[in-house]
């Protein structure tokens, strides 16, 4: 049997299973992670503040034939977010996989912004981030584990209009990168996805068509999608599912881009 730390139950490359909490798991992109980690195996904690959509989600899970729970909880609350895994782990057992997907967005200029768009950028998209890596990575030592923090290309990319939300997800990058170090050598690995424009109700909310968002706009310094079209939900997790994977077992720290390479590949 092997020794390495994390990999005492191997599994077939691309499979996931084991136990996985999402974190904004309701809806957009957290949802499709929760569908396709479901798909690759894993017992699904769907975790939201959005209760009733959270256990539709879950319900959703399990009519398919998926083991699965609803964990309503809002990330900006530590001890919330605590009970959460404290009951995730009772009902489904030991989480191997955290996707971190929780997250919102406030836009403006920079001049313009309140100090209420700051603080909730990063009480959601930062904080949050610890709250739920803190809780479940200090359960994965020495037994394994796989965090995957879904952040965007606006962390390393400078965007008019998004200072608040861009800084909260460089903030969420940081952590999680700072937390694949610490605890690397103790089985858990920690890595970061960062989309692009994906079609979301994040992004409708922008109503920016998107044939403007593949074109770019050069008024604003931002290029276009040079794969012609805006991404789903359902690319971005398909790379957290591999992340989370057996077959990404010797991959840490890393920040993979899925934006069809509108950041041009920092």
């Amino acid at each position: 049997m092997s020794t390495v730390p994390g990999r005492a139950q191997r599994r077939e490359n691309g499979t996931v299973g084991g136990v996985a909490l999402v974190t904004g798991a309701a809806r957009g992109i957290g949802a499709a992670v929760a569908r396709t980690l479901a798909a690759r195996g894993a017992a699904v904690a769907v975790l939201d503040r959005e209760a009733a959509q959270a256990v539709a989600v879950a319900d959703a899970l399990e009519a398919d034939g998926h083991r699965a729970l609803a964990v309503p909880a809002d990330v900006t609350d530590a001890a919330a977010v605590e009970d959460a895994v404290a009951h995730t782990e009772a009902a489904l057992g030991p989480i191997t996989t955290l996707a971190n997907v929780a997250g919102v967005l406030r836009t403006g200029p920079l001049l313009e912004m309140s100090d209420d768009d700051w603080a909730h950028c990063l009480a959601v998209n930062a904080t949050g981030v610890l709250h739920a890596s803190r809780a479940a990575a200090a359960r994965m030592v020495d037994r394994g584990g796989s965090v995957v923090t879904v952040a965007s290309n606006a962390a390393g990319v400078p965007r008019t209009g998004m200072a608040a939300y861009a800084a909260s997800k460089a903030a969420a990058v940081a952590v999680t990168r700072c937390l694949g170090l610490e605890l690397g050598g103790r089985g858990v690995r920690a890595n970061v996805v960062c989309p692009g424009s994906t079609d979301t109700d994040m992004l409708r909310v922008l109503d920016v068509d998107h044939a403007a968002l593949v074109a770019g706009t050069p008024e604003a310094f931002k290029v276009g999608i040079p794969l012609g079209r805006v991404g789903a939900a359902d690319d971005v997790a398909e790379v957290v599912a591999f992340l989370a994977s057996d077959a990404a077992r010797h991959v840490t720290l890393q920040t993979l881009y899925v934006d069809g390479g509108a950041s041009l590949g920092p």
